[in-house]
């Protein structure tokens, strides 16, 4: 499918993105285009273009506002070396895309469409990826039911999108062991629920807990799962993986309550490959607790697109609370940092084809 393109009238002056672009605050700062493509029951896909970033007309009938039909994806844009452009592993966002479709009852998005979607807009909008450290382009590909109607059904209309947003570092002032509260009260998922799509209202539900994170004193929330309250699943946004004293590495399993992660099952191909014992495996919270205090855990760190990976130093519940390992940053958590972030702004070798250049 071809995206017509229609400039943006009113690009904002080369001089004001720059000061934009400079220091940009994550989510805040968009560029002058986005991406759109209509779907319907008569026509399937059709009218794609790539368009000036605007505001959303719609009724307040539209079936999201009602039902939620809504499914999203998140990936970046780096700038190379040698000045090109690159994504990081867009076909693994489009599989997930569509299997995120599927799980909401919404038409799936061939490949072809949400790729071309993306390299369009950012070939449009390549200037707005930022050259600071740590800097690149967030892309925001999503869909929801646009369809006016008031009754619990799949839409008949929906509508595809892209947004893109220039971002630095997640961590302002660099990466940092961040703390975690336990959510002994409230889930993110349950077998045969949402939690391997990656939909809005998985986020929605995890808000709750995230405020009594914060309130409590951590940076983030980590769910157990919802059945019986005793294994580690996942962050509010992140999946989670342990580092043992023996050099093993261990995550919670895909087992249908835990979001796919790109960044996650590129760690696990990263570990493997240089000889490391990865186990997919239920992992308890009291194990957790007596495995962090006997030093059999010497690390734990978060994985997703927008953090990359992220150390974790301290773990609280309701009537307890105990460290990882030193409470900084370990050596294998950095290393798997510096390895990934090297492939995917070209500074390393990619071994296993996971980048696509836009030249």
């Amino acid at each position: 499918m071809n995206f017509a393109f229609e400039p943006n009238p009113n690009l904002v002056p080369a001089a004001e993105r720059i000061a934009r672009i400079a220091d940009p605050v994550f989510g805040r700062v968009h560029t002058d285009h986005m991406a759109i493509v209509h779907w319907s029951q008569e026509k399937g896909w059709h009218d794609a273009k790539v368009t000036a970033r605007a505001p959303l007309s719609i009724d307040p009938a539209t079936a999201v506002l009602h039902y939620a039909q809504e499914i999203f994806e998140g990936l970046k844009a780096y700038r190379m070396e040698d000045g090109a452009s690159a994504l990081f592993r867009p076909e693994a966002n489009a599989q997930r895309f569509r299997d995120s479709a599927r799980r909401l009852a919404m038409p799936e998005l061939p490949d072809e469409i949400f790729l071309g979607s993306i390299e369009a807009l950012v070939r449009a909008d390549r200037e707005w990826i930022p050259t600071v450290e740590g800097g690149s382009l967030y892309l925001r590909p999503f869909m929801i039911a646009s369809e006016a109607f008031l009754g619990v059904k799949p839409s008949a209309q929906y509508l595809y999108m892209v947004l893109a947003s220039s971002v630095g570092s997640y961590w302002k002032g660099g990466v940092k062991p961040i703390s975690l509260w336990v959510s002994h009260d409230y889930t993110r998922a349950a077998p045969g629920g949402t939690g391997a799509a990656k939909c809005g209202g998985n986020y929605a539900t995890s808000l709750v807990a995230q405020a009594e994170a914060i309130r409590r004193g951590c940076d983030q929330v980590v769910f157990l799962d919802a059945a019986e309250r005793r294994w580690i699943e996942e962050l509010g946004g992140m999946n989670i993986f342990f580092v043992f004293d023996d050099g093993s590495v261990g995550t919670p399993p895909l087992t249908g309550t835990i979001l796919p992660g790109i960044t996650r099952d590129s760690i696990i191909r990263i570990a493997r490959d240089q000889g490391l014992t990865v186990r997919e495996e239920l992992y308890g919270i009291e194990q957790w607790r007596a495995d962090a205090q006997s030093g059999r855990i010497v690390e734990a760190f978060a994985c997703g697109t927008a953090a990359v990976v992220t150390p974790i130093g301290q773990v609280s519940g309701p009537d307890y609370s105990f460290q990882i390992g030193s409470g900084g940053m370990g050596q294998t958590t950095r290393r798997f940092l510096e390895q990934l972030t090297a492939i995917q702004r070209g500074r390393a070798p990619d071994p296993y084809n996971w980048l696509r250049r836009l030249g």
